[in-house]
């Protein structure tokens, strides 16, 4: 029973995962209005799956890393208690962060669970050397390697467009506003008619304006070669994101002897999509809209940024956050174009700093009511 209870509990985990970040990827698409929320959700959906299936034959570095072998006792790690309760407190705590709004790490869901149980089970044992240089310093560093390089593919791919003679413009709508009259008798010659509809001009914010590039590129225009660039990196940034989670999740599955783990790989995709497609709203105006306003070419900069990092990181094995890289990004093009929200960014990191000892709690917990049932 305790291990069919593994299985739904990474599930629910693989749920609030996708719910909490599949939409990350995507962010920068809808915060520009390039694509609707249903487009945008769509495409992060195929791609985050499409990246999940892939880390089954390039990212067993992770799925080996997140075992927890190296931070607790091999005996722990066997554990399906202690298994069970890491599950749980990584998965309350993503999906209660998910309700909230607030894009939090997985990985450090995972990583505090881990530790939580750890020191309930077995005190000093727990290896904090390997928690600083394995887990603890690729999250601390990934955030600010994406704030740099964040900041500076903008500027490189601005002093691109404009060395290309690509300039930006602004559309106004111009046009008339029909108006009915009524008319009591139309059939009398006495009936008034409507007048001629006034032409009318629409001003509004600057930021709800819709901006476009100018020019041609590769004899299409500006703009078109922006969108596809722009949807292209988006989808980078998801197949990146599946691939690197989902062997940090599956990982939890590992002591299920009775069934393949490519088996176990296809159920957390599945969760992950579904989590995604249900429950991504909250998470999805915060990322889009309150870290920073954006354009085309300043989404596409921060969405390559973090597609870059992320890949490297799993083909590496390094535990970096998915999460804290594309925040990271959008916060370092923010910063280059005036437009970054302090107030958002602060009240991201301090979720991001509550969420290892809130997970740690939960797992603890847990991990203690299982072992006395």
């Amino acid at each position: 029973m305790i291990l069919i209870a593994l299985f739904l509990a990474t599930c629910f985990l693989a749920y609030s995962n996708g719910a909490n970040d599949n939409f990350k990827g995507v962010a920068s698409l809808y915060g520009c209005r390039a694509a609707s929320y249903r487009t945008a959700i769509t495409w992060a959906t195929v791609t985050t799956f499409a990246g999940s299936i892939t880390s089954i034959f390039l990212a067993q570095a992770l799925l080996k890393k997140f075992s927890g072998k190296g931070l607790v006792p091999d005996t722990l790690v066997g554990s399906e208690q202690f298994l069970l309760a890491v599950v749980l407190g990584a998965a309350l705590t993503v999906i209660l962060a998910t309700q909230l709004g607030f894009p939090i790490s997985t990985t450090h869901g995972i990583t505090g669970a881990i530790v939580g149980c750890g020191l309930v089970a077995v005190g000093p044992g727990v290896n904090f050397a390997a928690l600083g240089k394995g887990f603890v310093l690729p999250l601390l560093l990934s955030p600010v390697l994406a704030i740099v390089l964040g900041a500076l593919l903008y500027l490189i791919f601005r002093s691109l467009r404009l060395a290309c003679g690509v300039n930006k413009e602004w559309c106004i709508c111009v046009g008339s506003e029909e108006r009915v009259v009524a008319v009591p008798q139309p059939s009398s010659i006495l009936a008034l008619r409507p007048p001629a509809p006034p032409v009318t001009l629409t001003i509004d914010e600057q930021e709800n304006c819709r901006e476009r590039y100018a020019g041609s590129m590769l004899g299409l225009s500006a703009q078109q070669v922006m969108d596809g660039a722009h949807f292209l990196s988006a989808g980078v940034v998801s197949f990146a994101r599946g691939l690197n989670d989902t062997p940090k999740i599956v990982a939890m599955l590992l002591l299920l002897k009775w069934m393949d783990i490519r088996w176990g790989f296809f159920a957390v995709a599945v969760t992950m999509a579904i989590g995604g497609l249900l429950n991504a709203r909250k998470v999805a105006e915060t990322m889009s809209h309150k870290i920073t306003a954006m354009n085309h070419g300043q989404g596409f900069s921060a969405n390559l940024t973090t597609g870059v990092l992320v890949i490297l990181a799993s083909l590496f094995g390094l535990p970096v956050s998915t999460t804290h890289v594309s925040v990271g990004a959008l916060f370092g093009m923010g910063l280059t174009t005036g437009q970054a929200n302090p107030r958002v960014m602060l009240n991201i990191v301090l979720s991001w700093l509550i969420t290892l000892p809130c997970a740690a709690l939960i797992a603890g917990v847990a991990y203690l009511a299982l072992k006395h049932l």
